[in-house]
């Protein structure tokens, strides 16, 4: 079933050598030597292509996927010597190159420039599905780049990036505990499709990305859905962790057929017995006081603890001079972290005194300030946002670049976004403020798939939806989403329901890394900071009473059986339901009755022939309207225009102005095959413009209509601006509107 194919080249000869157990291939490739092909059979017969030996031979591991005409290559290089560091140097390069799409990217250089939010995001999902697998002593900086080689218009990158990474680590000689499998999902008319294309997305109601390593462990879990049901959501994660299974086994053959011996890495430095038991007995006591202690905040529990850190290897390293003060420090963490989750199996109770099911006491409030359109602040325990709404026109709307339609979901064009903005005293920190980085990006496009399927569609304006962090203390991606559904109803926007969001956390006992068979664990509702850091998973999950509308699993261990997973998205969806009767008792439905500073539309039919009146010479009328009242007019065919105005005032004023300009001087009745007498007010190198009554549009009498003889320029004919001369009116063209005039046939009428 899985074919693995290494083709040899020597001169025109051709040498294909099969696995006895797979059916023969009835296709012969000519690929350099060494190449080793597998590839993956899905249910639906999409099969995925992975291939190694061809590319990039001096990196420690290469891969490229291939599904349908989109090729991924990726790259993992691994330095020899241990950092410093007491952390997985782990970074993930993902670039868009528009040359895999026959494509010269937009900008003033023509060339490649930083990387895209869309990068960055496909990046995180990357990182997210391998960091869970490298060994807990790997401190060896690590980089896997990721490189389109060509992109369809039918098939994502994203997911062939993952199973690219996942192979080039698999076949590399760096120390990792894969392979992992990934896939994409969607649901259509109630089936679930399997790496759907693009066109067959954009008709799904699920965006799903499923990693998952061998024994159907969950790794990584990404996407949207329009109002999902909770059954249907369980459906499709069970089907694409059984899909998986064909990546992961698809990989091992590749790995066994050209893959590395792994090196054998350094051993980590150890603690002596002496000084471990030192640890547990200075500090041991002292940390369960403090993780019993239900009064602490998020403060003061962190202040506790650091003064016992700093007594701790004081006392340490006068006791003990020899020892590293970094693997003192190493080894405090290691036993305050094991207090924390020993603490939750024994007394099962949170360390701020709440149950495993009990949310943090949450407020919201809306319509904070008068000039802002929307507003909502929503607090849960110590994490507080505070969320905006602005509306805008249509123009507002978010343009996209040719390769993120390519590579996303095929939208030119986005009428709502979300920005997110964590600034450093959120934590009573000080740091960088500026554009938003990795992890702001990566909140923010999680609230905003979140809060995208309860907007309207074919929503007038553009709506801009900000959340700041103001405090923060666990799950503020989540809280946005609570926060923003309350700012959209605020601002009247008529939601088809309001959005709620929550993390749900992880603590659990397994030995040897064998996650699929837990001793024991702790499933957490309503997620803390430091839960989150001392725990095995966070997992946020957002949607309506109805159904689940994003969701994001970071999974720190090596895989999640998916009983649990199961059992995790029930606790998230009671929960849910909780917040959503919370937020109900702050606002019930959006805001009927609009605020006087909302902004205003309306749509404007006019005639082709007027439509010189409302524009003026060159666009001069709407330029001017635009100065004195802020309202914009926007084409949209030949005979409607959009009235755009920051509020009804400046539209009434608008259509005043609109008005005089339309009906100004009441449009004489003109004959068809009338002579009028013209003014010309304009001399131009066709013909010259011409005005029949006073306060008429200048109409264009063209050269060939001057005279009976050919005329290149009116200036041969001494025409000059102020002059009369008799034309005839034939009516106007049917098609553009314009009137059509001639002098010439007045001339040969004299001549008879």
């Amino acid at each position: 079933m899985y074919g693995v194919r290494r083709v040899s080249v020597a001169g025109k000869h051709l040498v294909q050598l099969e696995n006895k157990n797979v059916r023969r291939c009835k296709r012969y490739y000519s690929a350099p030597l060494d190449q080793t092909e597998v590839e993956v059979p899905f249910s639906n017969g999409r099969n995925l292509r992975l291939s190694s030996g061809r590319y990039a031979k001096l990196a420690d591991g290469c891969a490229v996927a291939s599904l349908g005409d989109t090729a991924v290559m990726v790259t993992a290089v691994s330095k020899t010597k241990p950092s410093t560091s007491n952390f997985l140097p782990l970074v993930v390069d993902y670039r868009q190159k528009s040359a895999a799409a026959g494509r010269i990217p937009t900008n003033f250089l023509r060339r490649e420039l930083g990387a895209s939010e869309r990068e960055i995001l496909s990046a995180r999902l990357v990182d997210r599905s391998l960091r869970p697998l490298f060994a807990k002593n790997f401190f060896y900086e690590t980089q896997v780049v990721c490189n389109m080689l060509a992109v369809d218009s039918a098939n994502s990158p994203d997911v062939l990036a993952i199973n690219a990474a996942s192979a080039a680590l698999a076949v590399s000689d760096i120390p990792w505990n894969g392979p992992v499998g990934a896939v994409r999902l969607g649901f259509i008319d109630n089936e679930v499709i399997v790496n759907p294309t693009r066109r067959e997305l954009q008709e799904s109601i699920l965006n799903l990305i499923v990693t998952a390593t061998k024994q159907n462990l969950v790794v990584m879990l990404e996407g949207s859905a329009k109002n999902m049901l909770q059954q249907d959501l369980l459906k499709a994660i069970k089907i694409g962790t059984k899909e998986t299974q064909h990546v992961i086994q698809s990989i091992d053959k590749l790995s066994k057929a050209c893959g590395k011996k792994k090196r054998e890495l350094e051993m980590a430095k150890e603690l002596s017995g002496e000084v471990e038991e030192a640890l547990r007995t200075l500090a041991g006591m002292r940390v369960r006081e403090i993780f019993m202690n239900y009064t602490h905040d998020k403060l003061s529990r962190d202040y506790a603890l650091n003064d016992v850190r700093t007594d701790v290897l004081e006392k340490i390293r006068a006791n003990y001079p020899d020892t590293d003060v970094a693997l003192v420090a190493e080894g405090l963490n290691d036993l305050i972290k094991k207090v924390f989750r020993d603490l939750v199996f024994e007394e099962n109770v949170r360390c701020d005194g709440r149950t495993f099911d009990e949310l943090r006491n949450i407020s919201c409030q809306v319509n904070m300030y008068k000039p802002l359109h929307g507003s909502a602040v929503f607090q849960r325990g110590q994490t507080q946002v505070f969320c905006t709404v602005t509306l805008d026109s249509q123009q507002s709307a978010l343009k996209m670049d040719s390769m993120a339609m390519l590579t996303g979901d095929g939208v030119k064009e986005k009428n709502f976004f979300l920005h997110y903005e964590f600034p450093p005293f959120a934590t009573k920190e000080t740091g960088r403020i500026g554009p938003a980085g990795r992890r702001e990006l990566g909140h923010g496009a999680l609230a905003e798939r979140g809060l995208n399927p309860i907007l309207p569609e074919n929503y007038p304006f553009t709506v801009r939806l900000t959340s700041e962090v103001l405090e923060s203390n666990g799950s503020s991606s989540m809280a946005s989403v609570c926060g923003g559904s309350l700012a959209l109803m605020d601002a009247g926007v008529p939601v088809s329901s309001p959005a709620a969001g929550v993390a749900i956390g992880l603590i659990s006992r397994f030995s040897e890394n064998d996650t699929k068979h837990m001793e024991d664990y702790r499933i957490l509702t309503d997620l803390l900071g430091i839960e989150d850091y001392m725990g095995d998973m966070d997992f946020k999950i957002a949607g309506t009473k109805k159904g689940i509308t994003a969701l994001q699993a970071d999974i720190k261990i090596p895989g999640l059986p998916l009983k649990i997973v199961m059992e995790s998205i029930q606790k998230a969806t009671e929960a849910k339901a909780k917040i959503l009767d919370i937020m109900h008792d702050c606002i019930e439905k959006p805001r009927v009755e609009k605020k006087e500073n909302l902004p205003v539309s309306q749509k404007l039919e006019l005639e082709v022939h007027k439509r010189s009146k409302l524009l003026g010479v060159g666009g001069i009328n709407l330029k001017k309207l635009f100065l004195q009242t802020g309202v914009q007019v926007n084409q949209i065919d030949d005979t409607t225009f959009e009235i755009f105005a920051p509020n009804q005032s400046a539209l009434d004023e608008a259509n005043e102005i609109i008005q005089k300009w339309l009906n100004t001087e009441r449009t004489p009745e003109l004959e068809f095959g009338g002579i009028y007498s013209a003014t010309i007010v304009e001399i131009r190198d066709i013909g010259v413009m011409v005005t029949l009554y006073p306060g008429m549009p200048p109409a264009l009498l063209h050269n060939s209509q001057l005279d009976q003889r050919k005329v290149g320029h009116p200036s041969v004919l001494g025409l000059a601006v102020g002059q009369e001369m008799q034309v005839k009116y034939f009516g106007r063209d049917p098609v553009s509107g314009l009137m059509r005039l001639s002098r010439k046939v007045l001339q040969s009428a004299a001549l008879r």
